[in-house]
Order: C-alpha cells, then structure tokens, then sequence
C-alpha cells in the first residue's frame, strides 16, 4: 500500500510540473542515476591515440595507472574512444570490435578485455554515437580503422539501436562507463562532401553547430534519454557512468543534469593555452548547473602535450588545478607507458585530487572575474575552502585574496595551505596579496570563521541546488567564455562567435547576465542572480530557518515586469511576497524549514522574464531570522 501511495504522490507531482513548470514538487528532480556521486577520474585513448587505438596501449595505459598508485587516487575508468568498431552485421544488428586491434575479442566480443580491467581493481568505458556514424567517419578519413562495408554496415552509431547496443555494451560485455558523441546527429547532412564521397546514408541535423535555433532540442534530449533509461534498465546495481558529449550545444546546460553524470560543455580541447580558456570558460560560470551525480564537462585533460607539456609545468598545474575546482571529470589523455616523474606529480598529487573529489560536490565559484585574473572558491564538505588564484595572461598579475572572496569573517584569522608547494602559510586577517607569475595558479586550501555564523549562503553551496527552471525562454550563446583561435579553421572563418547556450542562466554571486546582485542600489555579496519564470531546489541537511533579500534587479532587460517570491518546503507554501517591480525597495523573506528535506524558490513574473535577485539566500541553523 506504501508503494502505491508513493508511486501515486510521485506521478500526481511529475503532472502537476508537466502542467506548470513552476509547480512546487516537494522532491529532488536532478538525476541520481549512476556512479558518479564524485566526479569520474581515469584515462582516456582519445587524446593520445585519437582513432589508431589498440589493446596493447590501452592495457598498458591501465597497468600504469596501478603501477603508479593514481589508481588508488582514483583514476579507475580505462576508456575506449573511437576507432575499436569494424561494422555491423547486418543479419541481426550486432557490432563488430576490430579483432585486429583487439585481438582479445576474437571469441565474439569485448568481454576479456573487460574482465582483465575488472581482475585489475579497474573500471572500462567505451565510446558511441547517438547517430548513424561516428565523428571519425566525417573528420578522420584517412584513418586505417574506420569501419567497413556497406553503407548499412558502416552505421555503427546508436541511432535505431538504443537498446539493443546499450544491452551488448553492458549486459554481454560488461562495460561500466560510456560516452555518447553527437556527430552523427550534427555532420550527416545531406550534400556533405564526405556524405557523397562515402556513400553514407545522410540524414537531417537535429544539431546545428552555429544555430541553436535550428536545433532540435526535444528530440535531442529525447534520444539522450532513451540511453539513460536503457542504460538503468541494462545496469540494475546502478554501476555506470553516462558521458553525454553534444559540446555544449542542444541547450545541454539546462537539462545534462536531469539526463546523465556528465555533458561537454563545449567543443574539443587541444594542447593550446587558449583552446584551455575556452573549454574551461564554457563550464567554469555554470556552477549552480552540477551537483553529485551530474557533473559540467570541458572536456578531457590534455596534460602532457602542448602547452601543458614537461615543459610547460606552470600551464600543466594551472590546468589541472582548474579542472580540480570546477569538480571536472579528471581524464587523463596521454600515453601513460612512457609518462615523465614531474606530469605523474601533477596527476597523483592527492591534495588536489581531494579537492576535485570532495564529498560535497560543491562546483568552485568566480569570487572575482577579469580578462587578466580570476578569483574561484569552493566549499569543502568539512566547512573550509579551496582557492584558486587564476592569472590568464602573459604578464605577472597581483592578487589580492580577501575575507570577502571566502566569505570569512573579516576580523578573525585565516590559514592557508599551498597544496602545490605544501607550504602553511602565515595566518592573515582581511586580506593578503600574491605576485602571480604568467599563466600561473595558486591553489590553497583555506580555514576561518565564516562570515554567517550560524549557516551558509546558497551561493556557497552550489552542490545542493538544482536549477529545475531557469527562466530562460529563448537560449542565447554564452558571450563570456574565451573566444580561442579555431584549432580546425584558424583564421579563414569570420571567427569563433559565442556559441553555447547559457547567457541568462542562474548565478552564484551575479546576475543571469553577469552583473553584481542590486537592487534599487543595494549590492549584495553573496546570493542567486535568475530570472522570473524560474524554480529552485535546495537540498536541506538540518538547517532550519531560510531567509534572503528579494526584488528585481537593477540589471535587468525588462524593468516592467511584476514578479513575486514564493519558498516552498516539501511542497507546502511557507512565505511569499506581494508583487515588486524594478526600483522597488529589496523585501526580506523568510520562514521555517525545520524538517523540510527539500525548499524550492520560486519567481514568478508577467510577461517576459526579468532579471531577479535572492540576495543573501541562506539557510541557518537558527528558527528566527
């Protein structure tokens, strides 16, 4: 009876959203399928191999990885990219594995090779498209381990065999993590020169690169999410990993966090400094956008090659230290059978290894934000901080790190631990100052006092809100992240535009569209920047009374607008305000959540969505504001 109540209350809760979006659920709707409660860690065939991958590099690469102890870090995911397929037999639509390059399968199939991974405490992943072929079938042609036959032998990707392939993937062979490319859903288009010189089947984009507009969004994330119900259907321990790879295109800001453990946030990485700027750019402001389970994705580690190469140190840690903060998956894309001392340090150094992993799953977020510096804190499970001074350029940057940025209190002292030098530094009250050499990253770790003695600001604790709605009607391209010279076209095209949705997307600490958080010339250091039209869920851990400082922000596109504030616990109303419009005074809002296991924030606005502000949103320990 219990069951039928519960699945009762949970198809009564997903109508009500259907209906209306804005709806009060009273549950956590991010995904938690899957093994991916800390961000996945291990290495990856692609950057080091590209599509001439082979089981001798791949096991060599796992047995290094034992070897050198950064499995026991946790770099346990040995993964296949492209290249492993022959064809599809067309008799009943099973895949075929290159047995030339992985002699192992010979007996029908990729199950010893995965059995050796798992006899070596190792995990394996495998690589696929979500359409008819694969990203090498467009851009490596002259590859020697593209797939073979006919054209209905050669369509080796997911479309028209979802199931069929995820059950062989997982059930008969025993994979435990994959990623899902897009190409095939983006680059089969009918005219296409390799389309015609290839005698593929084209067919119609439901991605396109340079239009979001012309983007079948629906039917995108449709397809992403037939592979997240076969993949649960096919793993019931739950013990998988799902890569969606779309590049940050298809509006995967919004809904990767509902679908998979992690989605790219942009196109490609490459060993270029700049080409870094940009991945990192695309995910590093999207914090509120991951939590536990599902994790923003900027693509692989290119350390090793490069500018992050062994003698590029200083880039090789900045790298990494930036992919550590922005809970980034740490993949490793190099050939780990010939890796030098001073890459394996940075890769195995534990301390920023804890950092990434850490239980909270807190993304780090941009305390201050520059061209030339930038300032990103992260909320460790255990109440301290981590920070990373960030100098992007080419010339020595001061850095002054403050009370403020941590959100410690400003009069008591803070300690700093240097987790690449291991130095303790001296205790500082207020502020301190750094001298940051080019293209360098300081990474501490921080204890004090915080600023809210008795709580945290939510901006603090982006691991535990989910952006269910975020307002945005109409996704625009992202302005801010780093606009890098085209590592495929270099300078023959208009330039690299902002291309991947999020502008207008919530913020910790900003407005949607990048601003301080003001209101009627109130600034606030710490709250969510959203627009009307938008609902959050907070996970609450024993907190009881949540309050904050709302209205309509100064920034906003549309000043007209009327919005109102309602906070929701368990699906039950709490508190709201009357209607506020642009210029009109902040209104404190407040109530208590004791035992509420879920708050939702709600805005809800006239018209076109307006920029609004939760100032100060916090929970606390205290019943009364």
């Amino acid at each position: 009876m219990r069951l039928l109540i519960a699945a009762a209350l949970a198809l009564s809760a997903t109508a009500a959203t259907a209906a209306d979006p804005l709806a009060p659920t009273g549950r956590w709707t991010a995904n938690t399928r899957g093994a991916a409660a800390t961000p996945p860690m291990g290495w990856n065939s692609w950057n080091a191999f590209r599509t001439e991958v082979n089981e001798e590099k791949v096991l060599g690469a796992a047995q290094a990885l034992v070897d050198t102890g950064l499995a026991k870090l946790g770099y346990r995911y040995v993964n296949i990219d492209d290249g492993w397929w022959l064809k599809r037999r067309v008799s009943d639509g099973r895949l075929q594995v290159r047995t030339a390059i992985f002699p192992s399968a010979a007996g029908g199939g990729f199950r010893p090779f995965t059995d050796k991974l798992h006899s070596m405490g190792l995990k394996a992943g495998i690589y696929t498209d979500l359409g008819r072929n694969a990203c090498s079938q467009a851009y490596d042609l002259k590859s020697p381990n593209l797939p073979v036959g006919t054209a209905e032998e050669r369509e080796v990707g997911l479309y028209g065999h979802i199931d069929g392939d995820i059950r062989l993937f997982f059930a008969d062979w025993g994979f435990d993590y994959i990623k899902v490319d897009s190409c095939g859903l983006t680059d089969y288009a009918p005219g296409r020169d390799h389309v015609l010189s290839q005698g593929y089947r084209p067919l119609v984009p439901l991605i396109d690169r340079g239009g979001p507009a012309r983007t079948d969004i629906v039917k995108v994330r449709g397809l992403y999410t037939e592979v997240a119900d076969a993949l649960a259907r096919y793993n019931p321990d739950g013990d998988y990993v799902f890569s969606i790879c779309a590049w940050g295109q298809a509006n995967v800001r919004a809904w990767g966090k509902q679908v998979g453990n992690l989605w790219r946030t942009s196109d490609d990485i490459t060993p270029n400094w700049s080409r870094m700027l940009h991945t990192f750019d695309s995910a590093s402001g999207r914090a509120l956008y991951a939590q536990p389970g599902g994790w923003n994705d900027p693509d692989m580690l290119f350390i090793g090659a490069g500018d992050f190469d062994e003698n590029h140190l200083v880039e090789a840690r900045s790298h990494f230290s930036l992919w550590a903060i922005a809970n980034a998956p740490l993949l490793i894309g190099y050939d780990l059978r010939n890796a030098p001392k001073s890459l394996l340090d940075i890769w195995g150094n534990a301390d920023v290894v804890a950092i990434n992993q850490d239980s909270g799953g807190h993304q780090g977020v941009i305390a201050y934000d520059s061209d030339d510096l930038q300032i990103i804190v992260k909320t460790l499970s255990d109440g301290s901080k981590a920070v990373a001074l960030f100098n992007r350029g080419l010339a020595p940057v001061e850095a002054t790190l403050t009370a403020d940025h941590l959100k410690f209190a400003s009069e008591s002292p803070i300690q700093l631990k240097d987790l690449w030098s291991k130095e303790a530094l001296a205790p500082f009250t207020g502020e301190r100052s750094f001298t940051l050499a080019p293209r360098e990253t300081r990474l501490f770790r921080a204890s004090g006092t915080r600023a809210l003695a008795d709580g945290m600001y939510l901006s603090e604790l982006p691991g535990n809100v989910n952006v269910a709605e975020d307002g945005v009607v109409n996704p625009e391209p992202d302005p801010m992240i780093h606009r890098a010279l085209s590592p495929w076209s270099g300078s023959r095209s208009s330039g690299e535009r902002p291309n991947y949705a999020g502008w207008g997307g919530a913020q910790a600490d900003a407005s949607p569209y990048g601003q301080p958080l003001q209101v009627a010339g109130r600034r606030f250091g710490s709250g969510i920047g959203i627009l009307s039209g938008s609902r959050l869920e907070v996970r609450n851990a024993g907190a009881r009374r949540f309050s904050a400082v709302v209205g309509v922000d100064d920034w906003t596109r549309n000043p007209a607008a009327k919005v109102r504030f309602y906070v929701y616990g368990d699906g039950r109303l709490l508190a709201s305000t009357a209607a506020l419009t642009a210029g009109a005074a902040p209104v404190p809002i407040s109530a208590d959540v004791s035992g509420v296991k879920i708050v939702e924030l709600v805005v809800r606005g006239e018209g076109q969505p307006t920029s609004v502000v939760w100032g100060e949103a916090a929970l606390s320990a205290s019943p009364r504001a």
